[in-house]
């Protein structure tokens, strides 16, 4: 299979896309101002330790996270200093999840950041080692020549319309399929609940002799797109038109294609009403996380001012939007270091959505 790791750079964000031929294998983003944390390595103080969670909260030097004890936690006394590697991204106004197994303790007193994580386009690259990385960026490519030398090839534009258009379905809620099928994907903060549609006609016998099959055939492309999007956590799957006894039978096939995935998701069963339950490790945010909030509006904005004619142009938005981006130098600088003028920031509370707007300074 020959896989190339393609690398679309706007200001702020850096999209990933490992492809073999016209199959999109792996997507995520790399916002280097704003890193996830996943992989970094801290030194951290114990700030309270928590017997009933089995573990301890840990003070670092961006904030607060929580390692279990069998993570390296159990011993551990409030205010003693501890080195840790983040193995969780932070979620739903929880703090990172830690680890310190098989860390060489520092001495200090104050909390800090001993190294970033390798980031979105490094983790790819290390998970498909042969393949080259295709980047349409020469000032990205620039600082990382000296880590992949020959791997690295600067091209005109990292994604064709073809690809352009898959990524960005994967943060539409629903998936069309051939034959009038669907998957629909609806996040909720206690689960991620998917409903399979399989567009089948016909009269009532025809729907019930093929509802197994239909469902069957969407199994890949639903594996995929959990792959694709990242969800995480649990995830229960409502399959089309088949009554619950019978759908215990897609068990095995579906625990197959879950084999494929790196992040190591398991099929925990069916419940009562024949919903499937499938756990997948969190790591990194999910897509339909890193597409909400200020800081993603702030770097789309950015994007599309990044896409006009070259002359002075404002980019008025709500307070929130314009403190994201003052917080992410990296996004300013690089739209900073491709723009003859640059961009001014304004901020306007009374914009309503989309939330900002860009306009001739």
């Amino acid at each position: 299979m020959n896989v190339q790791i393609r690398a679309a750079v706007s200001p702020g964000e850096i999209r990933v896309a490992a492809v073999a031929g016209e199959t999109l294998l792996d997507f995520a983003l790399w916002r280097p101002g704003r890193p996830d944390g996943v992989e970094d390595l801290h030194r951290g103080r114990v700030a309270a330790v928590a017997p009933s969670l089995a573990g301890c909260f840990v003070r670092l030097a961006d904030g607060d996270g929580f390692l279990p004890d069998s993570e390296g936690g159990k011993g551990l006394s409030e205010g003693g200093a501890v080195t840790v590697r983040v193995t969780r991204a932070a979620q739903a106004g929880k703090g990172v999840r830690l680890s310190a197994r098989g860390l060489e303790q520092t001495e200090g007193d104050a909390p800090v950041l001993l190294a970033r994580g390798p980031g979105a386009l490094r983790e790819l690259a290390a998970f498909y080692p042969d393949a080259p990385i295709l980047i349409d960026d020469a000032a990205t490519l620039a600082r990382l020549r000296s880590e992949w030398g020959g791997r690295l090839r600067l091209v005109p534009q990292a994604f064709d319309d073809a690809l352009e258009s898959e990524v960005a379905a994967l943060f539409e809620s629903s998936v069309k399929l051939s034959g009038g099928a669907m998957i629909h994907i609806e996040p909720t903060r206690a689960l991620v609940a998917i409903d399979l549609d399989s567009g089948l006609g016909g009269g009532r016998e025809a729907r019930a002799n093929a509802h197994f099959a239909a469902n069957r055939a969407l199994l890949p492309e639903l594996v995929r797109q959990i792959r694709l999007r990242d969800l995480a956590g649990t995830i229960l799957v409502d399959f089309a038109g088949l009554p619950a006894r019978k759908r215990a039978s897609l068990g095995p096939e579906l625990t197959a294609l879950l084999a494929s995935d790196p992040r190591a998701p398991r099929l925990a069963g069916f419940t009562p009403m024949g919903l499937a339950e499938i756990v997948r490790t969190r790591r990194h945010p999910p897509l339909h996380e890193l597409s909400q909030g200020p800081h993603a509006t702030g770097l789309r904005a950015l994007c599309e001012a990044a896409r006009l004619p070259q002359r002075p142009w404002r980019l008025r938005a709500l307070p929130a939007i314009i403190e994201a981006l003052e917080r992410d130098p990296v996004a300013l600088a690089a739209f900073a270091h491709g723009a003859v003028y640059g961009v001014q920031l304004q901020a306007d509370p009374g914009l309503s959505a989309p939330f900002y707007l860009i306009e001739e300074a």
